[in-house]
């Protein structure tokens, strides 16, 4: 009985080790000193990709708005944009670790919604997870979750943070 105990325990321990390590590790770190010029954000996929000088150097998955399907039409839809936009700010103070602005709404997008009398939104972002949950880690991909934004875990935002210079082009598609 005593042996079984202890075997227990052993498992619970690694598995808790091992859970950890996966929603906390960096995979394939992008080498110091790189800087990209493209974000890919593959909403269907759930993959957000960077590039330097057109080759992908690597790919992260991400959360993405609670109703992710179809493009961002109006404030409050819980959509993330779909379009060319770039990284026109940074927050180091964001209540998400770490937050790259995207230029979201362009002028197509604030036209659309004025057509339809609405107001297109703003504040959407690549943002790690909220402060004080960044605990969750990778588990936070396990449903869609932000308000339009594009989440990453705070290691990775981290890393994105480092080599992503503002008026980099982000391309989201569909």
């Amino acid at each position: 009985m005593f042996r079984r105990v202890v075997l227990l325990a052993i498992a619970i321990v690694m598995f808790v080790v091992g859970v950890h390590f996966y929603a906390h590790h960096v995979w394939n770190p992008v080498p110091a000193g790189t800087t990209i010029d493209r974000i890919v954000v593959e909403k269907s996929a759930r993959n957000l990709s960077i590039f330097a000088n057109s080759k992908k150097l690597k790919t992260y998955h991400v959360a993405l708005g609670r109703n992710p399907i179809g493009p961002k039409r109006e404030e409050g839809d819980m959509k993330t944009p779909e379009g060319i936009y770039t990284i026109d700010a940074r927050n180091p103070q964001s209540s998400f670790h770490l937050a790259l602005h995207i230029s979201y709404p362009s002028d197509e997008d604030n036209a659309r919604a004025a057509d339809r009398g609405v107001a297109a939104g703003f504040d959407i972002m690549i943002h790690g997870i909220q402060n004080g949950r960044g605990w969750i880690g990778a588990l936070h991909r396990w449903h869609d979750w932000t308000a339009g934004c594009i989440a990453l875990t705070d290691e990775e935002i981290e890393e994105l943070w480092r080599v992503t210079p503002d008026g980099t082009t982000v391309e989201i598609r569909p």
